[in-house]
């Protein structure tokens, strides 16, 4: 349903430093990530950027200081994915650290309330006579929310990282890296990890004396670092080396075995071992199950399993939080099923297809459109919004995009088009959310369709694979690819690295439900290597008609029964 284009990366300058420093695949793998020298791998705390450089943080603390001062009730307004959860525990865990007597949380359910903080939020947290709110990972577009909450004489905090509209909501403090005038250069520093500026700069504006006087200890920040490296993988924000170093020291917590309770037992749960914990198992193993409570239920069993210092409540808790993740496939699956159907209809080519795809169906779940449309977008390499029914008369979406087309600038071009077609949206350059009414769907589908068409080149809907080029026969070695797996993290726009290669097929077979496991032969030097496609095509695979195959892969090291061997993880498999 794709077209699928492999690229090798222009080969980098071979005199940039970095080529002295280290192994050579890897300095050619780093250097075409825009890494020169060793110091742009730091990953110390000491290399983080300075918290002085975020707009908006001096009044964030002075209002917080305030707070703490005076024993004022403070409540979170958090959000209902793993960046929400983990940046409400954090600011949690750490006020309460920092001497908060009254400190709690929100989250707004989604199926209630919706995204951020709503006029509906602000009148149910009045319940619960805060004197301050603080958003988390929202906020920046609740200008309505704002004033409601000014309107009864309550003050707002909003960190987020959001892109802000054009006008800004009246709030107390604005923390954002993406607002005008903010000069932090990580502009893809995600909710969790602006909780984390914030609180930095806190900590030293109390001094050494406010803790001495109340007899606490000076918390140690860095122990929260298990939720922001959690955080940061899960909500795909691009991993800049500011990002790199957070992600970086959560996992060397996490490995050590300095995490949460409910982090560990998540992660447990998933089947992977803490000690070899890497960047893509907290996207693809923790985050999904976390992700589930705010997707089927209510993001507040997530964060309590996040919160709980008992491990067995914590265990208790995170399986609730799979036993739902296992009913979001399920949804999920059924869903797929139905948009493909749709798929069908749309297209007798791939050429049919329109350039942007709005689906819809009445019976899909509003906690799970955001996953069918990466589905779908990953299916057709197209951006992809899914529809499921939202209030009455209104369908709400999700959005995700691919490289080129920037989905919330896409919905802003589309509103100053056609005024009154949204009702709202918000989001940032991958991945959006709206609210249309049901009876402007066709227009909207026609509308989505032509900007995207207007804003992407034909070439743009073709996948690129693009690869770190051909590794030799003798790097195909296990000490490679352990160098490889501890050079991350890996992630968004410093992506893991990819090579590519022709091979003699040997064995095939399935394993599992649909994963193919093969043996390959290097055909210069007849080496032998284990190699597997998880979800492989059921209609091509299995295929004894094969016997030479080009594959993209990721060089991989496999431990099975004490034993340690290389392996090829394939993204790509074309027969030859």
């Amino acid at each position: 349903m794709k077209t699928v284009r492999i690229s090798q990366r222009p080969e980098p300058d071979r005199s940039l430093p970095i080529f002295n420093q280290i192994h050579g695949v890897l300095a050619r793998i780093y250097a075409s990530r825009g890494v020169t020298d060793l110091e742009g791998l730091g990953r110390n705390l000491t290399q983080l950027l300075p918290d002085q450089q975020m707009k908006g943080l001096d009044q964030a603390v002075e209002r917080l200081k305030h707070a703490l001062h005076v024993g004022e009730s403070i409540l979170i307004v958090g959000d209902f994915d793993c960046d929400g959860a983990t940046s409400t525990a954090v600011m949690l865990l750490a006020l309460r650290q920092m001497g908060a007597a009254k400190v709690s949380y929100l989250v707004p359910n989604r199926f209630e309330y919706g995204y951020g903080l709503s006029p509906e939020i602000v009148a149910e947290a009045l319940h619960d006579k805060p004197d301050l709110l603080i958003t988390v990972d929202n906020g920046i577009s609740s200008i309505e929310g704002v004033a409601a909450a000014n309107a009864a004489g309550v003050d707002v905090i909003i960190t987020d990282h959001h892109l802000p509209g054009s006008v800004l909501p009246d709030a107390c403090a604005i923390v954002n890296p993406n607002q005008p005038g903010c000069e932090f250069v990580a502009k893809s520093t995600c909710g969790v990890g602006v909780v984390f500026y914030l609180l930095i700069a806190l900590r030293r504006a109390l001094q050494q004396d406010w803790f001495e006087q109340r007899g606490i200890a000076v918390p140690n920040l860095a122990s929260l670092l298990d939720l922001v490296a959690l955080g940061t993988v899960a909500d795909v924000v691009a991993l800049e080396q500011n990002n790199r170093v957070l992600v970086h020291q959560g996992l060397q917590r996490i490995r050590a075995g300095h995490c949460r309770p409910g982090i560990r037992a998540l992660i447990e749960l998933s089947g992977r071992q803490l000690a070899k914990l890497n960047a893509s198992d907290l996207g693809f193993a923790v985050a999904p199950r976390l992700n589930a409570a705010g997707r089927l239920e209510d993001m507040s069993i997530g964060i309590e399993c996040l919160l709980s210092d008992d491990e067995a409540v914590a265990r208790e808790l995170a399986q609730m939080l799979d036993n739902l993740n296992q009913e979001r496939k399920g949804i999920e699956q059924e869903m797929q099923q139905q948009a493909l159907q749709l798929l069908q209809q749309l297209q007798l080519s791939d050429t049919d297809l329109p350039y942007g795809l709005a689906l819809y169906s009445e019976d899909w779940h509003q906690g799970v459109i955001g996953i069918l449309a990466s589905r779908i977008k990953d299916q057709v390499h197209r951006p992809v919004i899914a529809f499921a029914p939202g209030d009455a008369g209104q369908l709400k979406g999700s959005a995700r995009s691919i490289p080129g087309f920037h989905i919330r600038d896409g919905l802003d071009a589309i509103a100053a088009r056609y005024p009154d077609l949204l009702c709202k949206f918000g989001g940032h350059a991958m991945a959006a959310g709206l609210t249309i009414r049901e009876v402007d769907l066709a227009l909207f589908q026609q509308a989505f369709a032509d900007e995207v068409q207007r804003v992407l080149a034909p070439e743009a809907l073709e996948q690129i694979l693009l690869t770190d080029g051909r590794l030799k026969a003798d790097e195909l070695n296990i000490e490679l690819a352990q160098l490889l797996r501890e050079a991350g993290p890996w992630g968004h726009q410093f992506p893991e690295p990819l090579f590519e290669g022709e091979f003699s097929l040997l064995q095939q077979r399935i394993v599992g439900q649909r994963h193919l496991k093969m043996v390959l032969m290097e055909p210069q030097t007849g080496l032998a290597l284990d190699a597997i496609q998880f979800n492989a095509d059921m209609e091509l695979w299995p295929n004894t008609s094969v016997n030479r195959v080009r594959v993209v892969y990721r060089l991989d090291v496999n431990e099975f029964r004490g034993q340690r061997t290389v392996q090829l993880l394939l993204d790509y498999l074309q027969p030859l």
